[in-house]
Order: C-alpha cells, then structure tokens, then sequence
C-alpha cells in the first residue's frame, strides 16, 4: 500500500514558488539542528550578511586563514548546476511519485530543458543522492531471488552488439525483501555460491526467521547461516505454506516494466542507479513525505 503524499504537484510548486523558499526548506532539511560545516561537520559556522545562505567556518585546519566559505548546495547534487532549485524540486517529486519510474526524455519536456542531457544528468545526480543512510539489516521473514536484466543481442542494433553468447549478455542483479519490509538489491557479475552468498550475509540479519529462495545452486550455503527453505520451481513449486519468493519475484516484475516500458534500455554502467531509484521508492512507499526525505539525503 502506497500512502498519499503530503503534496501535489501544483502545491509543490506553489510552496516553493522562489528560490529563498527553495533553499529555507534545503537548509531545513539539510541541517535540521543547526547549519554545520559539509567539510569538517563543524557547527562553529558564521553567517555572511552580505550573502544570504552562504557561511564561513574558521575552524582550525578546515579553511585556512580565510576560513571556508560555502553554500546551501555546497556538496549537494545541486552544486555546480545552473538550473534553479525549483526546477531541481519539481524533477525530484515526478520521480518519486511514479512508480515505474519516469524517463529523462519526458523530464526534459516537462521542465523545458534545452537539452536532453541535461535532463538525464539531472535525473542521475537524484538517483545518487537515493540512498538510506540509516539501513539495517533485513529481519523477520526474507526471501532472496536473483534475476536479469536486458535484451537479447541478437536482438540490439548492430552498433551496440555485445557478440556474445548465452545468458551473459544480460546483466545479473541479486535482491533480498522482508516480507511488509525493505528490499535491497545489487548489481553482480556472477551467480556463484562466493557472490550470492556474500550478499545475503551482508544484507540479512542473522536474527532472522525465514531465508526463503528457490533451488539455484548459488543458495546451497546458506542453511550454515539461517533458517533457509527452498521452494522447488523446477518441480512447479512456487508456495509450500509461508515459504515462497512471491515478493521479490513482485519486485522484480515492477523493475522489468520500468526498464522496458519507461527507459527501454539501461546500460550496465548505471543500473546500478536505476536498482537504487527503485528500491528508495519501494522502500519509501509508506513514508507521506518521501519528498522532504529525499532533499535531506541530496
């Protein structure tokens, strides 16, 4: 169940209808217990009058005689840009609110970008900054599943070719899901027992009450580890009591209609990106105010 967020578009842009509007609601959520220094974490920051939202901390060692003069998008994806904070917040709620994702070329023409490019940029630095920095370990009931993404080759045009052969044209990513939890999912280049279990060590606690997963060889370690059962696919297995991958196998199916239905192709140098959209969203599903949430991780 997805809550209602706590604002539509036209509110959005009718609270933020200014750049100082903008970068009050930054600084807000960027430093909610006081303004502190992104190079050193110092709170000891003074405010220069003379140019609203920018600082100087003088901490010894940070800044040198001068001290360290920054900004409210200082180390922020929003440094170094020229497009307003304002359009950087409408980009921001369109891709948090759909849940396939949205693509650059349709950001492009809804901000009337004069390149498609920077549109894409923009998009990218947003999935960057769509990360939890508070993530802990998956608990309760989890299952784990593998899956891959793309086309076949014979199937691309022959400019982006791969010429080769089997399932190694596609490219591999493993994901673990607690049942009414948070998913998790990376990118790997192999599906051996080294990688797969690898992951699931990382990323389940061992407090856990179910491993669930189907029969892939790669999850055979993982009865030394945890309460691991196996549904049998191969057999026409898919449920046997509470032991089924239903959930991430769900996952997986919302991620591969994203992929062919809103970006069409995504390249293995940034899905990684495109798993961390996905997952943030997912994980951020019953979170009314997903948008705030996002401006503080930027």
């Amino acid at each position: 169940m997805t809550t209602k967020p706590t604002m539509t578009l036209t509110e959005l842009m009718t609270r933020f209808s200014n750049e100082e509007a903008c970068k009050n609601f930054l600084q807000e959520q960027r430093w909610p217990n006081g303004v502190q220094c992104p190079r050193c974490k110092s709170t000891k920051v003074y405010t220069l009058k003379a140019r609203p939202f920018h600082w100087v901390c003088k901490n010894t060692g940070c800044g040198g005689r001068n001290g360290y003069r920054f900004s409210v998008i200082t180390k922020t994806v929003f440094e170094n840009t020229n497009y307003p904070l304002r359009t950087w917040f409408q980009v921001i709620y369109l891709m948090t609110q759909s849940k396939k994702g949205i693509s650059a070329l349709q950001i492009h023409r809804q901000i009337g970008s004069g390149d498609y490019r920077t549109a894409w940029y923009m998009c990218h630095r947003i999935r960057a900054a769509m990360k939890d920095s508070s993530f802990s370990k998956l608990m309760g009931e989890v299952e784990i599943d593998e899956t891959f993404i793309g086309g076949k080759d014979k199937n691309r045009h022959w400019s982006k070719k791969r010429h080769v052969s089997g399932g190694s044209e596609k490219m591999a990513v493993i994901g673990a899901i607690a049942r009414k939890g948070n998913v998790v999912c990376q990118m790997i280049e192999r599906t051996d027992r080294t990688t797969m279990t690898g992951f699931v060590r990382q990323a389940v606690s061992d407090r856990v009450s179910l491993v669930a997963t189907d029969e892939a060889y790669g999850y055979d370690p993982l009865k030394r580890f945890f309460p691991h059962e196996v549904v049998k696919h191969s057999e026409k297995e898919y449920v046997r009591g509470n032991i089924h991958t239903n959930n991430i196998e769900a996952f997986w199916s919302l991620l591969k209609r994203g992929v062919v239905g809103t970006f069409h192709q995504v390249s293995k140098e940034y899905l990684p990106l495109y798993l961390a959209e996905f997952s943030y969203r997912h994980n951020n599903r019953k979170n009314p105010d997903m948008f705030a949430h996002i401006i503080a991780e930027c």
